[in-house]
């Protein structure tokens, strides 16, 4: 309970909460046994706008998986009636009615850095009642691409987003790095067991995997609070769009 509570006044007022050992060791080892046969067995059977590349012809440059959820019952019980779901519930102070499982990476050496935006801006909810964990399956710190929060920013509105090269993250804010940005930013270094939670408008980023040797990879829980309605007509054209993208890349 003192977890929940002291979680539920992070995120109220920064916008994330950093939650110290939420993963036990035997739960980690689990969620990177799963993932290792996911990415084996289920991944090349995915269409392409839920697989991303870093480099298409190296499918060791992995980087982005969508709905997990959709392919493998392991992935859809880690969402629901599990504690992810009942700590979302505290953190938006309502039932979820959906959510899904993502993976990102950074692959060591060509990782790329993930621009500033918001989840919300792609998630196109209103009210934007949406919040995102962000579970490292490997220790990340500032050299191999950890998160960086603007402190509060869930309070202050949708920015502008425009369009933005980085693979997977086709949006990006086109005004960032504003003195308000810059002083507010923060720096999270995880470690394995540890998880992050962040709210649907938090504005946050990564670095580049600047490591040769090290990956970054995370599993990302999605969820949308049952207050939250999807404007369904724009995320189709925004889908179609990005799946023409992706083709157009090759």
């Amino acid at each position: 309970m003192e977890t929940r509570n002291n979680a539920k006044v992070d995120f109220d007022r920064n916008g994330y909460a950093f939650l110290a050992g939420f993963l036990s060791a035997e739960e980690t080892a689990e969620l990177q046994q799963k993932l290792e046969v996911f990415i084996q067995d289920v991944v090349p059977t995915m269409p392409p706008e839920r697989a991303f590349y870093e480099e298409k012809n190296n499918r060791t440059t992995l980087k982005q998986l969508f709905h997990l959820s959709d392919y493998d019952p392991y992935f859809e019980q880690l969402l629901r009636g599990s504690k992810f779901e009942e700590l979302a519930e505290t953190l938006l102070g309502e039932k979820m009615a959906r959510g899904n499982v993502e993976y990102f990476n950074k692959p060591a050496g060509v990782g790329k850095p993930t621009p500033p935006h918001q989840d919300c801006y792609y998630f196109m909810l209103t009210p934007p009642q949406a919040l995102t964990f962000w579970i490292p399956l490997e220790d990340v710190d500032p050299e191999n691409g950890c998160l960086r929060y603007v402190k509060g920013s869930h309070r202050l509105g949708m920015r502008p987003h425009g369009r933005n090269a980085t693979l997977g993250f086709s949006q990006a804010i086109t005004d960032f790095g504003t003195p308000e940005d810059l002083a507010h930013e923060v720096a999270v270094p995880a470690k394995v067991g540890d998880v992050l939670v962040h709210h649907g408008m938090t504005i946050h980023r990564a670095e580049a995997n600047q490591s040769p040797t090290r990956s970054r990879r995370v599993l990302g829980l999605v969820y949308f609070g049952e207050s939250a309605r999807e404007d369904t007509a724009a995320k189709e054209a925004y889908q179609k769009k990005l799946r023409e993208e992706t083709l157009l890349m090759g």
